[in-house]
């Protein structure tokens, strides 16, 4: 075989790699606009975040999933960006929304808590949801190939 013909074979096994099961495959969507979204489902996940990360690509974000409906509390500590936190319920409608949370600069750090409880929390960059309109009483679809099964 040419070193072409293997270059060849190489980038697509590669590119058909990367797109099997990718997190591009989670997606958190409002009335259309969708959020290609890291999952966080277990409570090392939830405790990590976001933390320590530059930057936050548009259109991206974290999903946190719990296995009960609580009103869980966010902070900031070790994030460099600010963020908007989205609450949902059950059913995946937005309970409460905090807009343009920065981070956290000394402690005590501030929390962040819904008034009511939630089951789902998504955190996408600051400003985001004043930008599209997204508001309390939205609906949220999950397309989340990741927590499904074959």
């Amino acid at each position: 075989m040419t070193t072409t013909r293997k270059m060849i074979v190489f980038l697509a096994v590669l590119v058909m790699t990367a797109c099997a099961g990718s997190p591009a495959d989670d997606r958190v969507c409002f009335d259309g606009t969708c959020f290609q979204v890291e999952v966080a489902t277990t409570e090392a996940q939830r405790t990590q975040g976001l933390m320590h990360r530059a930057a936050l690509p548009a259109d991206t974000g974290m999903l946190f999933i719990f296995g009960a409906e609580r009103p869980y509390s966010f902070w900031m500590k070790n994030c460099l960006i600010s963020l908007d936190i989205i609450w949902m319920d059950y059913s995946r409608r937005i309970v409460h929304i905090e807009q343009d949370v920065p981070p956290c600069q000394e402690e005590p750090c501030p929390s962040y808590r819904p008034a009511g409880s939630a089951l789902y929390v998504l955190e996408v960059n600051a400003g985001t949801t004043a930008q599209l309109g997204i508001a309390v009483g939205d609906l949220a679809e999950f397309r989340l190939k990741s927590l499904s099964t074959p």
